[in-house]
């Protein structure tokens, strides 16, 4: 792949050196900690909360960045008690989730003119890197997203989807999607375990294209799509939105639902199992000089 000079960085959500599971769970730094369940976001000797759905995780973080500042892993759970309520709204039943959303650095800024202004304006790349997590396994039965832009409307602008789509049969369900808007898979790989796999995702915001990067552990990263229109994405501020790392958990079809509730994802279905994970490292965001060009991430 072209590697450019570095780039402008617009977001940086490698966690330096001394940050802790306090400025976590109090949304300090990078990341809005506010979609998740109702016990405090981090578990940690200071919080006696019998659950946790963020962490600073012991794991090496992803060797694609080695001349970066150092990057803390964060593992993201869910449970039983990862029912996120909206603000005036019902409770996501249907759902089990933990957000970590990008936030501007500068304190009481504005994040809705952070992701026009910056985020989602150009020709930017989404870097991001996953593993799983051995101690809290996926049940791949289920779908899981992992990482997205949403805009008001809820859609996504891209997503990483892990598992089997929802009320669908998979023959390999182990497996990591990034998908367009509308929903159809542009990339997949196995989830193998006990290695980063490292994506970035290139959005062309006035043109509405989307280009995909790939590897895994130390290696360089590679295109493993051309540029695609995006089909159905929004043009301007209806398409722009919150940048979302995360672990959602959709539901089973519960056959004791009616057709308009089995529709209903967020509020109806069947949930099952008890606290799984994923782990995230390389979060960042830059302004790239052209397509299919990315920068070293320093």
């Amino acid at each position: 792949v072209a590697c450019a000079a570095a780039e402008p960085i617009l977001f940086d959500g490698r966690l330096p050196r001394g940050y802790t599971l306090r400025d976590l769970d109090a949304s300090i730094g990078p990341y809005l900690s506010v979609v998740k369940g109702a016990q405090n976001a981090s578990h940690a000797p200071y919080s006696l909360t019998p659950t946790q759905y963020t962490t600073l995780s012991p794991l090496p973080p992803t060797p694609l960045w080695p001349a970066v500042s150092p990057d803390i892993p964060i593992a993201l759970t869910i449970d039983n008690t990862s029912i996120f309520t909206p603000g005036g709204s019902a409770p996501q039943l249907g759902f089990r989730r933990t957000d970590l959303i990008a936030q501007p650095s500068a304190p009481g800024a504005n994040r809705t003119a952070f992701n026009d202004g910056m985020l989602d304006a150009g020709l930017t790349a989404f870097h991001f890197s996953v593993r799983a997590d051995e101690a809290n396994p996926l049940n791949f039965t289920h779908e899981y997203q992992a990482v997205w832009i949403e805009p008001d409307d809820g859609s996504h602008v891209f997503d990483l989807q892990i598992g089997t789509p929802f009320n669908t049969t998979l023959a390999s369900p182990n497996t990591l999607r990034i998908r367009t808007h509308n929903g159809t898979p542009l990339f997949s790989t196995s989830f193998s375990p006990r290695t980063w796999h490292n994506f970035a995702v290139a959005v062309d915001w006035p043109a509405q294209t989307l280009q995909t990067f790939y590897s895994r552990d130390a290696a360089p990263l590679q295109r493993v799509t051309p540029v695609i229109q995006n089909a159905g994405a929004l043009a301007g501020s209806e398409g722009q939105g919150d940048f979302h790392v995360a672990l959602l958990k959709l539901p089973l079809i519960d056959s004791a639902d009616t057709p308009a509730e089995q529709a209903d994802v967020v509020h109806f279905g069947i949930q099952e199992g008890g606290t799984e994970g994923i782990v995230f490292s390389g979060v960042f965001v830059e302004r790239l000089r052209g397509r299919g060009e990315l920068s070293r991430g320093l």
